[in-house]
């Protein structure tokens, strides 16, 4: 399911006058940031303007994959694949992970070439990833005769069911120490001779020695307000849900334009890729010089139109400055709860009918839309702010953070605490645009 501002509220936690470790946003990173300070013993606050998982922690596919991945991301993907098991028996939740494999689907020779490059990429990280052939495809995924012609298989990658996850490691957390507070928005950083020594929410203020920025598709607007140009924009992403139906397809799959995962309810999450949209507002031509050199390849099937008022973080009319004393825009919108897009619900049915005849018919008992924080390399930042020392922000994961959350999570609980992060982080840093 899908958390929203009308799903009841979990958390109560009373926000401390001082906290060592203050967080804002309770999606995935947050949250797992959270778990493992928790864990280390370290007084840590997260603070969510609206519900844990209320945005797109709980709305997206729930691929736990390894394979595919951009190179710089590929040792935060195998830690967490590792760590995802861990959380499951560490945590006692049923986070509805299961480790079923990813399946790349081959339609036209050159996506065998594409998959080829990174099969021989996988072996340099000792992965499981390699070539199958059409027969395999067939044998292991009942779709149409002859739609597929091979693949590419990753058999230790999974799934989870994203906001049941996010909200189980929450709930460990808060067992751990942590004190989560929803619907308590961050209004503004407090700063003292430099150093960012706490924030005032919508409760007061909270001193802190050290506060994350993990505020999803909400963040630049949130850096923003504090001087900070952080070049984030936003797609939005149609998502849907089927009835229960037969189990055609154990792992989650994709081809050029499909794709789809098994869920615990017995239905199928499915979506459409590289079909997004982008709400045009004023960041867009604010980081538009930042954005352009890999534009034409990163925003293939995105569509455009202007940003509606009160819809979105970057809408035409959205307020860019206050002060701790004023309602922010963050309590303005406590959940961003968009609407799926009904001529894409409509190529959703059509696309599966056609991979899965025999399941033609098929209803989508539910839909939503999702959106996506991306920056111009389709790559996170993961780094200190700049002249904002105590301040670190963790952002812009353009649909892929979920998977990766526990080992984001797990380093920046190590960072926070003096310690190494375990990875090269130097793809993730701020001062790359």
């Amino acid at each position: 399911m899908i958390y929203t501002d009308k799903t009841p509220q979990q958390f109560h936690g009373e926000q401390p006058q001082e906290t060592d470790v203050l967080i804002i946003g309770g999606g995935i990173i947050g949250v797992c940031t959270a778990y493992y300070l928790a864990k280390k013993g370290v007084n840590v606050t997260l603070c969510e303007k609206g519900r844990v998982a209320g945005e797109q922690s709980s709305r997206n596919w729930g691929w736990i994959r390894q394979q595919g991945r951009d190179e710089p991301e590929i040792p935060l993907s195998i830690e967490a694949r590792r760590l995802w098991a861990q959380l499951c028996e560490e945590t006692g939740e049923d986070l509805g992970y299961q480790a079923n494999g990813v399946y790349y689907l081959a339609e036209k020779p050159g996506d065998l070439e594409s998959f080829e490059t990174f099969v021989s990429l996988a072996q340099k990280y000792e992965l499981d990833t390699c070539m199958i052939s059409r027969a395999q495809v067939h044998e292991d995924i009942q779709g149409k005769a002859g739609r597929w012609i091979g693949g590419m298989h990753t058999a230790s990658d999974g799934r989870v069911e994203p906001g049941q996850a996010t909200l189980g490691i929450a709930k460990a957390a808060e067992r751990l120490g942590a004190v989560l507070c929803e619907n308590n928005a961050v209004r503004t950083l407090v700063k003292t001779g430099g150093k960012i020594t706490g924030a005032v929410t919508e409760q007061g203020e909270i001193k802190a020695a050290q506060v994350v920025l993990a505020g999803g598709a909400w963040s630049s607007l949130f850096a923003s307000n504090a001087g900070i140009k952080l070049p984030q924009l936003s797609v939005e992403l149609t998502v849907a849900a089927t009835q229960a139906v037969p189990d055609i397809c154990p792992a989650n799959a994709s081809d050029n334009t499909f794709a789809l995962r098994r869920r615990q309810d017995g239905g199928y999450t499915v979506a459409l890729k590289n079909n997004q949209t982008h709400h045009v507002g004023l960041d867009s031509f604010k980081f538009l010089r930042q954005w352009l050199p890999n534009m034409a390849e990163n925003m293939k099937g995105t569509s455009v139109k202007p940003a509606a008022p009160k819809h979105y973080p970057d809408h035409w009319m959205q307020k860019r400055s206050w002060n701790g004393d004023e309602t922010s825009p963050f309590e303005r919108m406590r959940v961003l709860n968009s609407k799926p897009n009904q001529k894409e619900l409509t190529a959703l049915t059509a696309a599966f009918a056609d991979r899965f005849p025999q399941l033609k018919g098929t209803k989508l008992q539910s839909a939503w839309g999702g959106l996506i924080d991306a920056m111009p390399d389709f790559m996170p930042v993961i780094d200190k702010a700049p002249k904002h020392e105590n301040l670190h922000i963790v952002t812009g994961f353009s649909g892929h953070g979920f998977g990766i959350g526990p080992s984001v999570g797990r380093l920046m609980a190590d960072v926070l605490t003096g310690k190494p992060a375990g990875h090269d982080l130097s793809s993730f840093a701020f001062g790359r645009f």
